[in-house]
């Protein structure tokens, strides 16, 4: 999912707010219009502060109504008599639900009136502010802002088809930079180049006559190179919980996702991430101050180490903490390698380690050097809960099952943490992630935030 489709679908949440509240606000001065009075005098006493107390409210329920009409979808806009369809709908149910509140309270609205012209302007303001969005959305479609480039795989109808549609219309924001018979291996080596060479968003299979194991081999390189999979209904006998159906040029197509973390679980994330991260870092600052105090008398060297890693779809990140080791610690590694306790995978572990410094022995124990991570994680590079961040040449050696783990940002906690911590092997950490990549939920990641302070500081695996 690319960002600006994710800023597309934010971004109507507070528009359609803000086209509710000026509806409601429209409707209340509306009922004051002098020829209006003259036909039906105002025999009621609503102040607008109070009136308008009523409106705010009203109007974040709405906005439930809203989603549950399917009008926060994070797909490309379809057509606008669907939406328009939708919008009526939703503003049509948030009108009863305000009905059924004023049966019981009457002091909610007096005028029947206010209540029918609010419900006719919401309508209308809440397709004028979408259709505004959609068009900026649609001219820099145009210009080639935020443009999907597709590999098309088939030689079929339905592959002619869909290059048509996606070459007639240019809305869609899909650009084909290229189209392939199949995906044997002079197939693969060429999308393997145009991927590291133009970059790909998406792979679209339309072809029936593709064997089950190029299929699964495709799947197989989307899924390794973080890449969107599509594909014509029914080609696969295989089943993943984890589709999207929709159509393009009348062809049923299927989109694999990688993880329940895209979309609304995405954006719903990383706002927690933001908020609870800077809320952290505000209130840890004086415990910031003495680890740093700590840190600067106890060894020479900075205070902060900063330490690059892999972050999302395999970006190089650097993360920061607290500086646990002497000076020339990386270049010691290469010669205490292998005295590396985790020889069953790409990481490296080591009890006793002697790089480590007195106060970075303290930190670590009760993983306190990671603190300043929580800056990483309002910059957007991380999170509060992922995969465990790991180093570039250990990325390196990552396997084909490995490499799921980079579809999402690495965590400051995670589930292979709270269930082990270094205790588990690289195979046991591997799979516990992945598990927690699939079956994301909000509440997942509260359960895991909660457990990792006593975790903590029982000091369980730590290292």
């Amino acid at each position: 999912m690319k960002k600006s489709d994710l800023t597309f679908s934010a971004v109507l949440v507070p528009i359609d707010y803000l086209m509710i509240l000026l509806a409601g606000t429209a409707a209340y001065f509306l009922r004051y219009v002098d020829w209006i009075q003259e036909i039906r005098p105002v025999i009621f006493n609503l102040e607008f502060g109070a009136y308008f107390t009523y409106v705010w409210w009203i109007g974040l329920i709405w906005l439930l109504f809203f989603a549950l009409a399917g009008l926060y979808t994070t797909k490309r806009p379809g057509r606008i008599f669907d939406e328009f369809g939708k919008v009526f709908l939703a503003c049509s149910t948030g009108l009863m639900a305000v009905i059924v509140a004023a049966f019981f309270s009457r002091e909610l609205f007096n005028s029947r009136f206010i209540l029918l012209v609010a419900w006719i302007l919401a309508v209308m303001f809440v397709e004028i502010g979408r259709l505004l969005i959609r068009g900026i959305q649609r001219i820099l479609l145009h210009q080639g802002w935020g443009t999907h480039k597709i590999v098309l795989i088939g030689e079929s109808d339905a592959a002619a088809d869909i290059m048509k549609e996606i070459y007639r219309n240019k809305a869609l924001g899909l650009e084909i930079i290229a189209r392939l018979p199949d995906f044997k291996e002079e197939s693969a080596e060429k999308i393997n180049e145009l991927w590291q060479k133009q970059g790909i968003d998406e792979i679209v299979q339309a072809d029936s006559n593709l064997d089950r194991e190029q299929n699964l081999a495709l799947l197989d390189f989307a899924d390794s190179h973080h890449l969107i999979f599509k594909y014509a209904a029914d080609f696969f006998e295989t089943k993943s919980a984890r589709v999207d159906l929709s159509t393009l040029a009348g062809v049923p197509i299927v989109e694999v996702k990688h993880t329940a973390l895209d979309g609304w679980g995405k954006i719903l994330k990383r706002v927690f991430d933001a908020v609870v991260a800077s809320f952290l870092l505000i209130i840890l600052s004086p415990l910031f101050l003495i680890i740093a105090l700590m840190v600067k008398i106890d060894s020479a060297g900075k205070i902060f180490y900063g330490s690059k890693r892999v972050g999302e779809k395999g970006k190089e990140i650097t993360i920061w903490k607290f500086r646990s080791m002497i000076k020339n610690a990386e270049q010691l590694k290469n010669k205490l390698w292998k005295e590396n306790e985790r020889a069953d995978g790409p990481l490296f572990k080591m009890e006793n380690d002697p790089r480590i410094t007195r106060v970075g022995k303290f930190i670590r124990r009760f993983s306190l050097d990671e603190l300043p991570q929580l800056w990483n994680i309002v910059r957007g590079e991380m999170s509060l809960v992922g995969p465990r961040p790991h180093e570039v040449p250990e990325v390196a050696k990552y396997q084909k099952e490995e490499k799921k783990l980079l579809n999402i940002k690495p965590g400051l906690t995670g589930m292979a943490q709270v269930s082990g911590r270094s205790d588990l092997n690289f195979e046991e950490e591997v799979r516990l992630d992945v598990f927690y990549m699939e079956n994301w939920t909000p509440w997942l990641d509260i359960i895991i935030l909660l457990k990792t302070p006593g975790v903590v500081l029982t000091r369980k695996g730590a290292s």
